[in-house]
């Protein structure tokens, strides 16, 4: 590996989402601050939608690990894609519900409705994070909403956030999902990085690994990232993660121009104007370089 010959603690560009890489980019970071204001307030349904990749899961993971084990009590399903009584069962073992599994179904309700009481009584919130939330079936949304329909004559007794892809916003425009649509008080969109933020990006994933290794990547072998990853941090990463594999392999402790190509070449999820740029001629290296100059003047200016 080459952990080794850059003096890492760890692979700084793992596809695994951990929460200690958490980047704070303005869309994940004000929508990480809506999650907690709205859940602290009691606000019922709140909606994060972003394409492949953008951070959902991790983002999801934050607001887990930032929520107080004193006020909060969590429940998070990685595949919601579940029949409602799934859901439901699903749900019971998730806040403590006693022998759920040997529960009826047609009494589980029952017995969610009175523990999301019981917390309440000791000034707890229930939350629900559902990712991947585009999956569900329609019957498990309505049953989610019915879900959601328990409350005191203060306030929910389940709050719940629904993590999805654009196909998300799809199926709740349905019409017969109206009623669930209308209950979502805050809508947050995950958007991809631009230049400068990329850059940051990427130091600070390295500083957290090695504090001198911040400035490894030269600006063209940046810029190129940028091009080929539109943005995306799951596609950064596993860009970046190869890259450093062809400079290791040339001996090379800086990630040039040439290694990012290797990377690009070697990805075919890569976006197309980025796979254009490597395909063989020179135009794609000086456009790069010259596009790369202007950044890099930007980027000096803004002290990165």
């Amino acid at each position: 590996m080459y952990l080794n010959f850059f003096g890492f603690k760890e692979l700084p560009f793992s596809l695994t989402p951990d929460t200690t890489f958490f980047y704070a980019y303005h869309s994940h970071q004000n929508a990480l601050n809506t999650l907690i204001v709205a859940l602290s307030n009691s606000e019922g349904f709140i909606k994060v939608v972003g394409e492949v990749g953008t951070g959902k899961t991790l983002l999801g993971r934050i607001l887990l690990k930032k929520l107080n084990a004193e006020h909060f009590v969590t429940a998070y399903i990685p595949n919601p894609h579940l029949s409602p009584d799934e859901l439901k069962l699903t749900l019971a073992q998730e806040i403590g519900v006693e022998d759920c599994i040997n529960v009826p179904h047609f009494q589980l309700m029952g017995h969610i409705s009175s523990r999301l009481i019981e917390l309440a009584t000791q000034k707890k919130r229930v939350v629900l994070v559902l990712d991947e939330a585009q999956t569900m079936p329609r019957e498990t949304i309505e049953s989610l909403r019915l879900l959601t329909n328990l409350e005191t004559e203060k306030r929910k007794l389940l709050q719940v956030v629904m993590l999805g892809q654009p196909e998300l916003d799809d199926l709740l425009a349905r019409k017969d999902l109206r009623q669930l649509k209308q209950r979502i008080v805050f809508s947050e969109k995950l958007k991809p990085l631009n230049f400068i933020a990329l850059c940051s990006y990427i130091r600070f994933r390295l500083k957290e690994v090695n504090s001198e290794a911040g400035s490894i990547f030269t600006l063209t072998a940046l810029f190129l990232l940028f091009i080929a990853s539109g943005g995306v941090p799951r596609l950064i990463n596993l860009l970046a993660h190869k890259a450093l594999w062809a400079a290791y392999g040339r001996n090379e402790l800086h990630i040039k121009w040439c290694d990012m190509r290797t990377a690009v070449a070697d990805t075919p999820e890569a976006k197309r104007l980025g796979r254009w740029i490597i395909g063989g001629n020179s135009v794609g290296y000086w456009l790069t370089y010259g596009i790369a100059a202007v950044g890099g003047a930007v980027v000096n200016w803004l002290g990165y």
